[in-house]
């Protein structure tokens, strides 16, 4: 039975051996659909694996097509901070610091330790107009990092990675002086064009984020 790992595989057998060269007009997915067999959304499903990779630009009312200076892109998984501490082998913690509803929006601050110290501190807003469900979420239990891992599937994000000097609630939070330099991580998602999650996060300097390209 031909899947959609399997349709994006031929279709990038055709892209690399030219027979659609950059910048050409790819068949339309009912086409392609009646050529393997499959449902339209199978189809759907490989193109879009392959426009997120950088081979194939897709735009709404112009078709999709081979892009003419394919990119690779580099793919960042959004990770479950209690799994990244366990999995280097140390005891995580957790404490909810503050929980807020202002309108539609859910306002959390929490820590998450490594070894009972400081590891990241979570500064995030949440649309409860996209995901009203974690409203009723414990919070002081399970933490907005892992439940929107779990439940609120994102179509795309951004994300952006600096260095500041610790101010003074930041730095008696992750245990450091005043003014030393922190890692912060700053990262939204969306479903289609509203948006779901607001994160910043703060980590001790040091601290490596990998991505795969």
């Amino acid at each position: 039975m031909t899947g959609w790992h399997d349709i994006e595989t031929e279709v990038l057998r055709r892209i690399r051996t030219r027979d659609w060269p950059p910048g050409s007009a790819i068949p339309h997915e009912a086409d392609l659909a009646r050529e393997f067999g499959v449902a339209r959304a199978t189809v759907n499903r490989a193109l879009q694996a392959l426009a997120e990779a950088g081979w194939l630009d897709r735009r709404r009312k112009a078709g999709t097509r081979v892009a003419a200076h394919p990119v690779r892109k580099a793919v960042l998984s959004i990770p479950i901070l209690r799994a990244e501490i366990e999995g280097m082998g140390r005891r995580y913690g957790y404490r909810l610091i503050r929980r807020e509803i202002r309108d539609t929006v859910l306002e959390v601050a929490a820590l998450h330790l490594a070894d009972g110290m400081p590891f990241a501190h979570e500064d995030r807003r949440v649309n409860l107009e996209v995901v009203p469900q974690i409203a009723d979420v414990d919070l002081s239990v399970e933490s907005a990092n892992a439940w929107l891992v779990a439940n609120a599937p994102f179509s795309n994000g951004n994300f952006a990675v600096g260095a500041e000097n610790a101010k003074q609630e930041i730095a008696r939070l992750m245990g450091v002086a005043e003014n030393t330099a922190l890692v912060v991580v700053e990262r939204t998602t969306w479903d289609g064009a509203s948006w779901i999650t607001e994160v910043r996060l703060t980590y001790r300097a040091g601290h490596l984020i990998t991505t795969v390209i």
